[in-house]
């Protein structure tokens, strides 16, 4: 299953060009990751108060084409690797059928000093591994 949003670009995300500024698309990366930890019942909230976290250690992005103003998007995200502490959600943008921007999103699990911990099992969820979401 791949868990999808959409978003519409605002004129003051659009750089000097009138295209998308590429710094954004960390913003809308992250607002579906979002999305996609909710679809699948992940509540961070919950993680956060309990004294965990989710850290992004790593992103790549693959920038293909320009979001303009008032394009609507489509952000979706499915997971492609799972360990005990970590993981990679892939993503892709589309306007329509266009492939905006493509990426990998490496996340650790933390605990409250900012420390890879083991996910306990109430958030250790199956939409977390690439076979089952």
């Amino acid at each position: 299953m791949i868990c999808e949003c959409t978003l519409v670009v605002r004129t003051y995300e659009c750089d000097s060009y009138g295209h998308v500024n590429n710094a954004n698309y960390l913003n809308y990366l992250e607002y579906a990751r979002y999305e996609f930890l909710r679809d699948i019942g992940f509540d961070y909230q919950t993680v956060v108060k309990a004294g965990y976290g989710v850290y992004v250690a790593r992103v790549e992005i693959d920038y293909k084409k320009p979001a303009l103003p008032d394009d609507v998007l489509i952000i979706q995200s499915w997971p492609v690797k799972k360990g005990a502490v970590s993981g990679v959600i892939a993503q892709e943008i589309k306007r329509g059928a266009d492939l905006i921007a493509q990426a990998k999103v490496t996340w650790a699990f933390v605990d409250s000093k900012g420390m890879p911990s083991k996910i306990p099992p109430e958030w250790d969820l199956p939409g977390l591994f690439p076979t089952e979401c």
